[in-house]
């Protein structure tokens, strides 16, 4: 036998909360300027306005955001799938996007994928179709949206962070390219005859601009095209493939694909006696925050993710209040010049 227990039943005697009718006595406005100030509509003149907030405060008055939903059609809520919560670059952007929602009046609701698969990122996706969001960001790092196994729903605004969506969906992401012609081109400038990758992994979207545009700008400046070193994005695979460049008396410049990489290239180079920047120079791409204090001062390439995160939250709800989605966007990237790149001895 089940027996149901109704709220009445559940809690005898309970007190209901502080109606939108005990809100409008309290300020001596009507309902529906209580309504209007609820729903965070402007035809309230600010004395009003404030009435009714104190009166809501005093009485701790808490709008339905469930009902604001159904008479609006907006939940104020966007959904978040992102691979990887250990990422730097993924953890700035996650922050921005949380700042920038908050600004506009949204919540977020996060939903993280274990790893970067069509399947996986599907089922999130199905995961926050029923969590009553407005739209949805992915930041899945990796060439999914660009294969046609992924497909989602139509009708609920997506913008892709750090990926490719075949013009299925507006993009957000730094200008990778550019920010890797800046780093090889500085190792060129001060006299390298070529410049050696330690890449990211092979399925991410960053990582493959970056490499790929590496080795356009060496071939541009006719310099040879060193075989790549592939890493996992962590500061221990650096320092693995680092190793092994310290033996090659021939490596005298590295561009690592981020700030971590670097950091495990330059404790090989220390470990084997070869002087950085003296024997070799070695350049990053993120700039961390403590890309700085390495041992020496990292040359690195800057990236916006407080920008990346800000537009992706502007395109996703442009798209939501208009119904017209915005044009991608590249997000400009800097090198910035510190003691670890200096000119090739001799």
């Amino acid at each position: 036998m089940t027996t149901v227990t109704t709220p009445a039943q559940a809690a005898p005697g309970r007190r209901r909360g502080p109606s939108m009718a005990d809100v409008a006595r309290e300020a001596n406005v009507s309902g529906q300027t209580v309504s209007r100030v609820s729903n965070g509509r402007d035809n309230v003149d600010p004395e009003t306005r404030e009435r009714v907030l104190e009166a809501m405060r005093k009485l701790g008055y808490r709008p339905n955001s469930a009902a604001r939903a159904l008479r609006s059609g907006r939940f104020h809520s966007i959904g978040v799938i992102m691979f990887t919560l250990s990422s730097f670059g993924n953890m700035r952007t996650l922050d921005a996007i949380a700042v920038a929602a908050a600004d506009a009046g949204y919540s977020i609701t996060l939903i993280p994928v274990p790893h970067p698969t069509q399947g996986e990122v599907s089922v999130a996706f199905d995961r926050l179709s029923e969590e009553a969001v407005d739209g949805v960001i992915i930041i899945v790092e990796a060439h999914l949206l660009d294969e046609n196994d992924v497909v989602l729903p139509a009708g609920l605004p997506v913008v892709v962070v750090d990926s490719t969506a075949r013009d299925r969906y507006p993009v957000v992401d730094t200008d990778q390219a550019h920010g890797a012609r800046l780093a090889t081109e500085h190792l060129l400038d001060l006299g390298h005859r070529t410049v050696w990758h330690v890449a990211g992994p092979e399925r991410s979207y960053s990582a493959t601009h970056r490499r790929e545009s590496w080795e356009a700008t060496l071939r541009a400046h006719g310099a040879d095209v060193p075989p790549v070193l592939v890493g996992d994005w962590s500061s221990e695979s650096g320092h693995e493939l680092g190793l092994e460049l310290a033996q090659n008396p021939e490596v005298t410049a590295v561009f690592a694909a981020n700030d971590q990489m670097a950091l495990g290239v330059l404790r090989a180079m220390h470990e084997t006696g070869r002087a950085v920047p003296g024997e070799v120079s070695v350049v990053g791409f993120d700039d961390m925050e403590e890309s700085r204090s390495f041992w020496p001062p990292l040359t690195t390439v800057r990236q916006f993710f407080g920008e990346v995160g800000r537009r992706s939250v502007e395109a996703l709800l442009h798209e939501v209040e208009s119904g017209e989605r915005d044009d991608s966007t590249l997000v400009a990237t800097e090198l910035v010049v510190r003691e670890s790149s200096a000119a090739p001895r001799g």
